[in-house]
């Protein structure tokens, strides 16, 4: 691996407290760069504008749009370093224009199938059971990732206060909400385990894993009669955030719920204000 992009992943680390997965990802768009610079007799660090732009002309058709934008701005972050740094006098991403992406809205659940997962995730017998009721009900009540969720402790939730204190992207901390619903579920699980981990994995000694708790979600939504493929916990994420904007949240109390660093991110989700507006007029304008 080239000595500059190890420099760049080590800050992203060390000094943006970066999440392990956004490193690996930075890793593997930077050796994919950096393979094709090599083509081109270049080092990553060092290639010029052109190389730049006949990399991003590569990626058309290759590559999703999403994923030639990531890439994008991974090189304008590592060109950004290299900079500051003093390894290169100029930035030869700034004129690179980024791939259009396609409009999409987040997809969400209806409360009322929401309300069916809760359910199903419940009438497993034990500690799956308990588990699976304590896991979405904390993610429904509070929108958090699925990275924040399997980081909880026992200590953190067993307590009798409606709040919650985050560590989120880039180290950032935020303080949620507990349902009385949400908090049950914690103390009935705790009470029913011995791990550090409020989600204890096979190994207690270990949280869950990714791909444990993702199939623990797709056993729910298979009870509950829901299409697994429709379900993740990104998904009740986005129907917090959904359904708090249905119910009258405004977009900056729901930006400091969800953990956005810019507002930019939660506007995502005025779909649902412009449905509302919508149903407003409908309700309220003498014309209407």
């Amino acid at each position: 691996m080239d000595r500059q992009v190890e420099a760049f992943l080590e800050m992203l680390a060390a000094e943006r407290g970066a999440a392990r997965n956004t490193v690996a990802a930075y890793r593997a768009d930077l050796q994919a760069f950096a393979a094709y610079a090599a083509s081109r007799g270049e080092r990553p660090g060092a290639a010029s504008e052109d190389t730049l732009q006949a990399y991003m002309r590569s990626l058309h058709g290759v590559v999703a749009a999403r994923t030639a934008a990531r890439r994008l701005s991974c090189l304008r972050s590592f060109h950004r370093f290299l900079l500051q740094d003093g390894a290169r006098p100029d930035d030869p991403t700034q004129r690179l224009d980024a791939p259009r992406l396609p409009a999409t809205l987040p997809k969400y659940l209806a409360p009322a199938e929401v309300d069916a997962l809760l359910a199903a995730a419940a009438t497993r017998p034990g500690v799956p059971g308990l588990l699976g009721r304590a896991a979405l009900e904390i993610l429904y009540c509070t929108g958090l990732r699925v990275s924040e969720l399997l980081g909880l402790t026992r200590a953190a939730l067993l307590s009798a206060s409606e709040t919650l204190i985050v560590r989120g992207k880039g180290g950032r901390e935020r303080m949620v909400l507990l349902s009385d619903r949400a908090r049950d579920a914690a103390a009935a699980l705790g009470a029913a385990t011995e791990s550090k981990w409020l989600f204890p994995g096979r190994n207690p000694r270990q949280p869950m894993t990714r791909q444990g708790f993702a199939l623990l979600l797709k056993q729910a939504a298979l009870l509950a009669g829901l299409d697994p493929a429709r379900v993740s916990p990104h998904v009740l994420r986005h129907s917090f955030a959904s359904h708090m904007l249905a119910g009258g949240a405004d977009l900056r109390s729901l930006q400091t719920l969800l953990g956005h660093a810019d507002i930019a991110t939660t506007q995502i989700y005025t779909h649902v204000l412009a449905e509302r507006l919508q149903q407003l007029v409908a309700l309220h304008h003498p014309l209407a």
